[in-house]
């Protein structure tokens, strides 16, 4: 087969129709630092967007999520610098802002998200806060992913209107907004906790042009029945605290039914500035490192992954903790961890608060002594793909057993002498079933994962950072020109 040079391997027109191949081979023995992590690289570009002064993001990932992030601020007049091949990221609020009062509204600003989840709930709930008139859409995925709760959650204390205009609560994403009035509001913690995120963030932001007020009564943010993926939200926390915002989290005190509350006051800055410009480092993404922890728990191997540590203030660093439970030794230094593989065993585990890793963690499972539960996560389904649903379908092309659950889903690894098989895999033009499932192939022969370019979302390097660490080449080629090999049921 013809291998493509490492890097990006195949042009955006060519990408549904291509393939990469993982191939098997020994121990994975190395040391990586993956990019910065895309939660924090848009998490700190929305709170400098709306600061006062200039920020200087370092460590910063370059991906499709993050850029149309930046594409967006820059439509609706931010200043936006990229330099270092997209690690350095400097941003200003200008003085004299697009927008040159609340109630007095641009035509109408149309802007492109693509399918980042990141980018349309932080920038619904950040653009309604600051004010002005907005259309935010995607790709078709996109408008069939709900946004409904956020919407909702806006609407009791927004100066305007906004609404979703796909069935189901979906984007488009329609704002014509003045601006947030001081109060309350409650939202739904169960279906993704970037809608909690987005609302928090845009909680210190002022719309440019209105009255100063003498003292702010701030926003207090409620969150109703379960509250999803926690360590993304103590994430925001420390993200806004490092731009300046007054962020106080209340636990005691609430009524039934509501699990936590964010009270939430902007700076004394002028009108709309709610933080103060910063330096911010951004840490490796812990979810791209799960792959190479998982490279090393599937063969047997040892990875260290350089820039994280206990101290990370990402939570899925918690993976190496399950993986620990399978049976796995793992190495805990200042500025690193490292996986040592060990045979590995079936545990029973509740993800909800590292759900982007359940895809790694499904893989690592078919390699397991007895059979893996993973709970909690009912709501990855609701993600770039039905990440219950279609991880399933592909599981089982492998010849695994699998048992889907309303929060999450059984494995049984096939029987080891007969039952494994190769396979196409489908991506679904979701970057975490094309990173996860790619890692099959380090134990497997003719697993082919399509649409490898689909990593773009997050982690464009990937396939060749991962040719680096396993010192071998994968193989590339056309899905049109392949002869498939047998399927699974």
């Amino acid at each position: 087969m013809n291998q493509a040079p490492a890097g990006n391997r195949v042009s955006n027109s060519d990408a549904q129709d291509s393939y990469v191949q993982v191939v098997p081979g020994g121990p994975v023995l190395g040391s990586i630092t993956p990019p910065g992590s895309k939660s924090l690289t848009n998490r700190a570009l929305i709170c400098a967007a709306f600061a006062a002064g200039r920020s200087r993001l370092t460590g910063a990932l370059r991906s499709e999520d993050t850029e149309v992030m930046i594409e967006a601020l820059q439509k609706i007049g931010m200043e936006v610098r990229v330099d270092d091949a997209g690690k350095t990221i400097e941003v200003a609020n200008p003085q004299e802002p697009f927008f040159p009062a609340a109630k007095s509204k641009p035509a109408t600003a149309s802007l492109f998200i693509a399918n980042s989840g990141t980018t349309v709930r932080f920038l619904t709930a950040a653009l309604s806060a600051f004010g002005g008139n907005y259309r935010l859409t995607g790709v078709p995925r996109m408008h069939q992913r709900p946004i409904g709760d956020l919407v909702q959650a806006i609407q009791p204390i927004l100066d305007g209107s906004i609404r979703a205009e796909s069935p189901g609560g979906c984007p488009p994403v329609h704002i014509d907004s003045g601006g947030w009035k001081p109060g309350q509001l409650h939202v739904a913690g169960s279906v993704s906790s970037q809608y909690l995120s987005g609302l928090m963030m845009a909680a210190p932001i002022r719309p440019i042009g209105a009255a100063k007020p003498t003292v702010d009564a701030g926003t207090r943010i409620v969150v109703d029945g379960e509250l999803v993926s926690r360590p993304y939200v103590d994430m925001t926390v420390d993200v806004m605290r490092s731009f300046g915002a007054n962020v106080t989290v209340v636990s005691e005190g609430l009524s039934e039914g509501e699990t936590i509350a964010f009270e939430i006051s902007a700076l004394p800055q002028p009108s709309g500035f709610g933080y103060r410009g910063c330096d911010y480092c951004i840490e490796p993404d812990a979810s791209a490192a799960s792959y190479f922890w998982a490279a090393a728990a599937i063969s047997g191997g040892r990875v260290t992954v350089n820039g994280l540590s206990r101290r990370a203030i990402q939570g899925d660093v918690g993976f190496v903790d399950v993986l620990e439970k399978m049976g796995c030794e793992v190495l805990h230094e200042a500025d690193s961890i490292t996986v040592v593989g060990k045979p590995l065993r079936g545990v029973d585990v509740d993800m909800n608060a590292i759900s982007d890793t359940v895809q790694t963690l499904a893989v690592v499972a078919l390699f397991a002594d007895g059979p893996t539960r993973v709970r909690g996560v009912a709501h990855n389904r609701f993600k770039e793909t039905d990440r219950i649903g279609d991880l399933a379908c592909e599981l089982r092309k492998l010849g695994a057993q699998i048992s889907e659950h309303d929060d999450g889903l059984s494995i049984t690894p096939p029987q080891q002498d007969s039952g494994w098989q190769g396979a196409d895999l489908k991506t679904y033009h979701d970057h975490r079933m094309a990173m996860s499932l790619s890692l099959a192939g380090l134990k497997l022969d003719a697993v082919r994962i399509e649409d490898p370019s689909c990593t773009s979302k997050t982690y464009p390097e990937f396939f060749a950072d991962l040719e680096r660490l396993l010192g071998r080449p994968h193989r590339w080629g056309s899905a049109k020109a392949k002869a498939s090999p047998k399927q699974g049921s």
